[in-house]
């Protein structure tokens, strides 16, 4: 069974640069705003991040939490999780979103918030396309990673996630 995610999304992101925002309402992805009105439970989460330690297949009983909004405001959101456990998606996945920041510098090695969502289930051994079913790179995203992807089942590639959480969607950015 795939894990609980909980994503925070910075409000007042643009919404058309936002890469999860229509996975709202997704069964099993669970939607907060930032800033956080309470800070939830994160005990057994780990947290994406891509200065951690790499995410394996070991921490698969594991709930992901992810912060989407642009590169500038994550360290900010981070503090506002934490202490919160850690992993970075494993390396060698490479990100077809494409960068145009004039302000910011992107990490070289950062994806596009649907990327790494999608990346961190691989990697724990959950591939669900459906989650790349809006991605507009999700073709360029697969074909970059090829390599790194397990095996699709028919049922992982065309289903919707199974129901065990229903998401409140609230989602927004650019992850």
């Amino acid at each position: 069974m795939p894990p609980e995610i909980l994503i925070v999304v910075r409000r007042g992101e643009d919404p058309r640069q936002c890469t999860v925002r229509p996975l709202r309402g997704t069964p099993g992805l669970e939607f907060l705003p930032y800033p956080l009105r309470t800070r939830p439970n994160l005990s057994r989460h780990l947290l994406l991040a891509p200065d951690a330690p790499p995410l394996t297949p070991a921490d698969a009983g594991r709930s992901l939490l992810l912060l989407d909004a642009s590169w500038r405001h994550a360290a900010a959101m981070r503090r506002a999780v934490e202490p919160v456990e850690a992993r970075a998606i494993p390396p060698g996945w490479q990100t077809a979103y494409p960068r145009r920041s004039k302000l910011h510098a992107d990490p070289e090695t950062g994806l596009a918030t649907v990327e790494a969502l999608y990346a961190a289930l691989c990697t724990l051994g959950f591939r669900d396309d459906s989650l790349l079913r809006c991605y507009p790179w999700r073709d360029a995203f697969l074909d970059l990673n090829r390599d790194r992807l397990p095996p699709a089942s028919d049922r992982a590639a065309a289903a919707p996630r199974s129901a065990h959480s229903a998401g409140s969607p609230t989602g927004r950015n650019t992850g």
